[in-house]
């Protein structure tokens, strides 16, 4: 701890006595300065202890001491040390009494004690402190290497939680808690998450200072790049000491060297991911299961999803691309699915690629049916993750669940579902969904409206003449099978005025009615909206 009033006047070479202000003597004292100025205010910076033998001051009156004991405390000076028996005999009345009104600590020094001893005693103890913080951070470097090495950031957090008398808290790039320390802190991180995901998204690298009713929190990006690959919050009860400051630091390097370690390492399972991608698409089961090994094994063995996202073409590269192969569309999606996956402790396969030359940038993943990461890109790519992606154009396919053998199919499968998003203007759509529902949404694009308006054009045109109902009578020959009497009675007309309104589309059109595919693309044709 610093000196403060109370250890100076338990110095027993200094042979100080209170006079004054006797219950405010546990101030810490941040220097002991001397000064004869009637007003020594502008150069003070607060929490000095003054010295003074009343050169220059009238101490024997009143209101001038009052004047005087009031400036010196609005000033944050901590003390008055008043040497007896050099001007005064003994402290005047008048001081005593203005600095026991203002309850501001008071110190007589004896005049065998010269002031040099006091700045002296302060000094050496602002130095043994300093040493003392100096020593207490690097055997807390240590003790947070030790706890690294063995346990991992859990470790690590638990020291920090201890180091400073507080709680500590460790956050993915999503601004997910990974792990928290004390135990009860996680509830308390968590509250914190959407200030962390802002400390994500920018691209500085300060650290923030959050406060609340509770605690006051240090946020503090990790990583190298230029946005953090994680965050530490660290919380206490008021800011933190020398001490303190050294273990947090410690803390941010070590948690920096294991995050960049982890991205090496997760480069190197990126490539090993993209060759079990090749074999598995290859319809190579025995071989990519080989390569896969324990990292990817267990995925393999149960149905699986292929999930192929898109960015919008030309966002490869630029800021906050992810070893260089991902835009920071795919950086997000790729970040929340494997937040979610480590959660869950559920493997996950993300191959990138390929991206062509100002051409949308791909990202192939493979994910447990029902699993945590298949929640996550789902949830990601409709806008429910921090960051949503949905105004950044970001297009998702994915395929049904199979089993490793079906991959070839699955990964088709994916990139239909994928054409169907684009086409329909969504961000995520399933196989299923496709194979379930009407087909005819797939052709509400431009060029079938324009190929249906073309196919129906000359009956449409016969009918504006008044000369007949074509268009109904073939929509409603058609919805009957060719059936005639139903058909007629529908229309409410006699069937040979249908066989005759038959032959007559027949004529216009230059097509046989009795080739099925003329009367699907006929079908077809009516069913498209105009």
């Amino acid at each position: 701890m610093p000196p403060t009033l109370a250890s100076l006047v338990q110095h027993s070479a200094l042979k100080l006595t209170v006079r004054a202000g006797g219950d405010r003597l546990d101030t810490p004292v941040r220097w002991a300065h001397v000064s004869e100025l009637a007003d020594p205010v502008p150069y003070m910076e607060g929490g000095e202890l003054l010295l003074i033998t009343a050169l220059k001051l009238d101490a024997e009156d009143p209101g001038e001491m009052r004047r005087y004991v009031r400036r010196l405390a609005k000033a944050g000076v901590v003390g008055l040390g008043f040497a007896v028996g050099v001007h005064y005999d003994d402290i005047p009345d008048a001081l005593l009494d203005a600095a026991r009104d203002e309850d501001f600590p008071l110190l007589a020094v004896p005049r065998r004690t010269p002031f040099i001893a006091i700045s002296k005693a302060v000094s050496e103890a602002i130095a043994r402190d300093q040493y003392r913080a100096v020593t207490a951070g690097f055997a807390a470097q240590r003790e947070l290497t030790r706890r690294t090495l063995a346990d991992g950031p859990e470790g690590l957090l638990a020291v920090l939680a201890a180091q400073v008398d507080g709680w500590a808290a460790l956050y993915d790039a999503s601004g997910a808690v990974v792990a928290a320390a004390p135990e009860w802190a996680a509830r308390r991180a968590a509250r914190l998450t959407a200030d962390v995901a802002r400390l994500g998204r920018s691209a500085a690298t300060a650290s923030a200072v959050v406060g609340g009713a509770e605690d006051r929190v240090e946020l503090h990006p990790l990583g190298t790049g230029r946005r953090p690959r994680s965050a530490l919050a660290v919380g206490t009860a008021s800011a933190l000491g020398t001490a303190e400051r050294y273990a947090v630091h410690s803390a941010i390097a070590l948690l920096t060297l294991t995050t960049e370690r982890s991205r090496a390492l997760h480069a190197a399972e990126e490539r090993i991911g993209t060759a079990v991608l090749r074999l598995l698409l290859a319809a190579r089961p025995d071989d990519a299961r080989a390569v896969a090994g324990d990292l990817y094994g267990a995925l393999l063995d149960a149905p699986f999803r292929i999930a192929v996202a898109v960015a919008p073409a030309g966002s490869t590269g630029g800021a906050g691309t992810r070893g260089g192969s991902r835009s920071g569309v795919a950086v997000g999606l790729a970040e929340a699915v494997e937040s979610a996956a480590a959660r869950a402790g559920e493997p996950v396969l993300l191959a990138p690629g390929p991206v062509e030359p100002d051409g949308p940038e791909r990202l192939t993943l493979v994910l447990a049916d029902g699993g945590a990461a298949a929640h996550a890109c789902a949830g990601y790519a409709e806008g429910d993750g921090a960051g949503g992606p949905g105004s950044a154009g970001l297009v998702i396919g994915v395929s049904p669940p199979v089993l490793v053998g079906g991959a070839p199919e699955a990964h088709q499968q994916a990139e239909q579902a994928l054409a169907v998003a684009r086409r329909r203007g969504r961000s995520y759509v399933e196989h299923e969904e496709v194979a379930a529902g009407s087909v005819l949404p797939l052709l509400a694009d431009d060029a079938v409206r324009a190929f249906a308006d073309g196919l129906l054009r000359a009956l449409r045109e016969h009918d504006a003449t008044g000369r007949g109902d074509l268009v109904a009578s073939l929509r409603a020959w058609l919805s009957r099978h060719g059936q005639w009497d139903a058909a007629a009675a529908d229309l409410g007309v006699h069937r040979h005025t249908l066989r005759y309104r038959m032959r007559r589309v027949e004529e216009i059109l230059g097509r046989s009615l009795d080739d099925p595919d003329v009367r699907m693309e006929l079908w077809l044709a009516l069913k498209i909206p105009r």
